[in-house]
């Protein structure tokens, strides 16, 4: 407690005193049907135990946090009290990996059984355990009739409710009053995000409070859980996966980012432009994701080629062109083996290619470049004239749109132009994640019309020291060859260094 403020310390024992008071009636009363608080309550202890238990030749089910459907069966089944008490032995035996070990376990039973009583209330109210069959919540005594559906589904989907309010109530003020967060942000998206998946676990508690009641009885209560079980194991190492997946990715973009300064967040705002293309061209939800990524990993290559070419000020020669020419194909290789990755692989090695064959590594032609890399392309080009360069200041938005519909059917695909501008007129421009004073953010519409406002605005982090601190890039000496030389004059800025290309 010593490491805690005053203000947490006080909520965290209002909290045990509450979840004390709520216990003990179950303790008091010579009604309570202890043999199936005793088994539901044993059983949500065992699932805690297993994600911090590591038996003899296995590994530990990482990822599963507290299980909540053997809870909020308990609250189907007893009286809310009685849930409360199911609830505690999970809630102290829960995997804490964060300091004070032993006030955070004492925390979630105290939060646990309070959002246990309070879901058995409000399911009480509504007359849950006469819809849900065997007659009265005792969790004891011959099963009776089955349970009234759908009438049934309105009291447990309310209990699940009031469970994920309380829960969240009690997790946005510990943040309040533990971490001195703002009243106003410390509950900001808890209820959003929790919603739905107590939402499952109420159904899921729920058959299995209804097959508890059925003829079969407890046995076949405890059964069902098998596969709910399972099913949300795979369903963490998913998302744990997913996670680890994407720290991956973050680490090699800021390893590109660290190794070219100029070009910081470059690779996140050319994923977000990606994204913004693909959603206006219709692409599903995963292909989405998927142009998403090969944005943002377009210039892993450039981890292949000499820093002192990417930093050079002076114009380069025709060799160490070449050099950098050869990005697209690093990058390639570098995530060929991550099969995951799927079409962002060949987006990565063609998003240098132009539609009318002059670009790189193999001078494709229109349909012959895959669709992403033309995505990939048009997003890059942009973000390169919209933000300041070693070689070049940044251009307004309008402008930049400008110039890709300029180049667009000898550079560019027509099509990812439009798209892009579209989106942009419609939603306006403002990149996630900026990295110097010239990035722009402007308001939808400003873009095609051409508003006051739309010019260069000082990014959030200008005032950080490694933003802040570093001298304005110059303009392009003589010499400098900032464009690609495109049929007819047309080009667009080459996106990746002094006269690296387009």
């Amino acid at each position: 407690m010593r490491v805690l403020p005053p203000g947490a310390r006080g909520f965290i024992l209002c909290a045990v005193l509450t979840a004390a008071a709520c216990v003990t009636p179950a303790l008091t009363d010579s009604g309570t049907p202890w043999a199936a608080v005793a088994l539901l309550a044993a059983l949500y202890l065992g699932c805690a135990l297993v994600t911090s238990c590591r038996l003899p030749g296995s590994r530990v089910p990482e990822g599963m946090g507290p299980f909540f459907p053997v809870v909020l069966a308990a609250v189907f089944l007893l009286p809310p009290a009685a849930a409360a008490l199911v609830a505690l032995p999970g809630g102290l035996a829960a995997t804490v990996v964060q300091r004070p070990v032993r006030v955070r376990r004492v925390w979630h039973g105290a939060q646990q059984a309070m959002a246990a009583w309070a879901a058995g209330q409000v399911y009480g109210l509504l007359h849950g355990p006469a819809t849900l069959g065997g007659g009265p919540s005792t969790g004891s005594g011959p099963p009776g009739r089955t349970a009234d559906f759908p009438d049934v589904l309105l009291p447990a989907t309310a209990a699940a409710v009031a469970f994920c309010l309380v829960l969240t109530a009690l997790d946005g003020g510990i943040l309040a009053t533990a971490e001195r967060r703002p009243a106003a942000t410390a509950w900001h998206g808890l209820v959003t995000s929790s919603l739905a998946p107590h939402c499952v676990h109420g159904l899921a508690g729920l058959m299995m409070a209804v097959m508890w009641r059925s003829p079969y009885g407890p046995p076949a209560g405890l059964l069902v859980l098998l596969p709910m079980y399972i099913s949300c194991w795979v369903f963490a190492q998913y998302h744990r996966e997913r996670a680890a997946h994407q720290a991956t990715i973050r680490a090699l973009v800021q390893a590109v980012d660290i190794k070219d300064r100029y070009t910081r967040g470059h690779s996140e705002r050319v994923g977000q432009a990606s994204a913004m293309i693909a959603r206006e061209l219709g692409m599903t939800e995963d292909r989405l994701e998927t142009v998403r990524i090969a944005g943002i990993l377009h210039d892993i290559g450039k981890l292949g080629v000499p820093t002192r070419l990417l930093r050079k000020d002076g114009p380069l020669t025709p060799q160490e062109r070449r050099i950098i020419e050869l990005h697209p194909e690093y990058g390639h290789e570098m995530v060929r083996g991550i099969g995951s990755l799927g079409e962002a692989r060949s987006a990565i090695l063609h998003h240098h290619e132009r539609v009318d064959g002059s670009g790189y590594p193999y001078g494709l032609t229109g349909e012959q470049i895959p669709v992403l890399a033309r995505v990939v392309a048009v997003a890059d080009a942009f973000d390169a004239m919209t933000s300041t360069r070693s070689y070049s200041r940044a251009r307004p938005v309008p402008v930049a749109l400008a110039e890709l519909e300029r180049c667009a059917g000898a550079q560019f695909d027509p099509s990812m132009v439009r798209a892009l501008v579209e989106a942009i007129g419609r939603t306006g421009w403002h990149p996630v994640v900026t990295s110097d004073e010239d990035l722009q953010v402007i308001p939808a519409g400003a873009a095609a019309a051409g508003m006051p406002g739309t010019g260069p605005r000082p990014s959030p982090l200008a005032a950080m020291p490694d933003q802040g601190s570093r001298p304005a890039a110059p303009a392009p000496p003589p010499g400098r060859v900032p464009a690609v030389p495109g049929p007819a004059g047309g080009s667009a800025p080459g996106p990746d260094g002094p006269g690296a290309g387009g």
